[in-house]
């Protein structure tokens, strides 16, 4: 195997960013009008798995942005205790690529008849999710046939974004959401260098994936996809939290996978890698370029303009680097072993 439906999926990126930013014009300026009328208190996120790390992104730009407190629910409150959260005047986003998990789909109900305002970001049309929701983003990522999601979980980071640009009246987030398109395929020339280099970690057991602030969720996305498509055990951790015991795991050759952000968090994490490298640790840097730091691999992505959009191209790095990763150690990425592509909890 050669050409993965996984890797076609990922160079994919480009176009579904600009048909989504097409589609969804219309349905965003209603929903940035409804929020803007409304003035939620807070927000909370319901997800699953990659469309988590997705809501943990969505979580750090309306904090970020919008100073709006924005919380991760856990479903099982609500679908398992049959709880009642108070959660008028809240404004509740539900992330899921088929929209089809009942669990999600019942917090989304829930939320919606406690008064919440509820939007649902989901990729498949005609859904039970989309149904229950009073506004909906689509991901127009289209069909994803590889398991592991990809393309739909970089358009659920965006699906936000130009809401958050209207509501902030930030020119500078909208041109750089425009510009992504473009940026994402520059991130795509990022994948003759994993193809190169992912040999080298072949035979590797276990991996830590770092990021800081809206980096982090993609260190926790990357892990997931480690696991996934190449059976690696890979943990992910915000480089704040690292020091505060995991960093005993770092040995001489230990692989990390490192996010470099251009934003505020960046001091930080170049402090925290530059001791890592001290500790034998190997390096496997995504986004910015760091020339101080002795990276084994640099996958260098494109600066997008805003803080917001940096992550997205970074992203497709780290997945490239994993989709060449599994077939490297001889594994389908497109049919992880025990997985199916929709999941469905209760």
């Amino acid at each position: 195997m050669t050409n993965p439906m996984m890797l076609q999926e990922i160079r994919q990126v480009p176009s579904v960013l600009a048909t989504q930013l097409e589609q969804n014009t219309s349905r965003v300026i209603a929903l940035a009008k409804a929020i803007s009328e409304r003035q939620p208190r807070f927000a909370m996120t319901i997800a699953r798995g990659t469309s988590d790390h997705a809501a943990n992104y969505l979580q750090y730009a309306l904090e970020s942005q919008l100073g709006l407190v924005t919380a991760s629910a856990a479903p099982s409150v609500i679908t398992a205790y049959n709880a009642k959260l108070k959660l008028e005047g809240a404004l509740v986003i539900a992330i899921s690529q088929s929209g089809q998990s009942p669990d999600v789909v019942n917090s989304l109900t829930a939320a919606r008849a406690q008064g919440a305002l509820t939007v649902a970001i989901v990729n498949a049309a005609n859904t039970p999710l989309e149904a229950v929701a009073e506004f909906t983003l689509p991901m127009w990522a289209g069909e994803e046939k590889a398991v592991a999601a990809t393309k739909s979980f970089a358009t659920s980071l965006t699906s936000m974004l130009s809401v958050i640009a209207i509501l902030n009246n930030d020119s500078s987030l909208q041109n750089a959401i425009v510009q992504l398109p473009k940026n994402t395929q520059q991130a795509l020339e990022t994948e003759n260098i994993a193809h190169d280099r992912a040999e080298r970690y072949r035979y590797v057991e276990a991996m830590v994936t770092l990021g800081r602030g809206l980096h982090y969720p993609l260190a926790r996305e990357t892990a997931l996809k480690l696991k996934e498509t190449s059976v690696v055990s890979a943990e992910a951790f915000s480089t704040a939290e690292f020091a505060h015991g995991p960093i005993i795991l770092i040995e001489s050759g230990f692989p990390v996978i490192a996010f470099q952000a251009r934003d505020a968090t960046a001091t930080g994490s170049l402090e925290r890698y530059t001791d890592l490298l001290s500790r034998g640790a190997e390096l496997i840097l995504i986004g910015a370029d760091e020339p101080s730091l002795a990276a084994t691999i640099r996958l260098t992505t494109p600066a997008t303009g805003h803080d917001l959009t940096d992550p997205i191209p970074a992203i497709l790095a780290a997945y490239l680097f994993a989709g060449h990763l599994s077939l490297a150690r001889g594994l389908n990425p497109d049919s992880p072993r025990t997985l199916s592509k929709v999941t469905k909890t209760l």
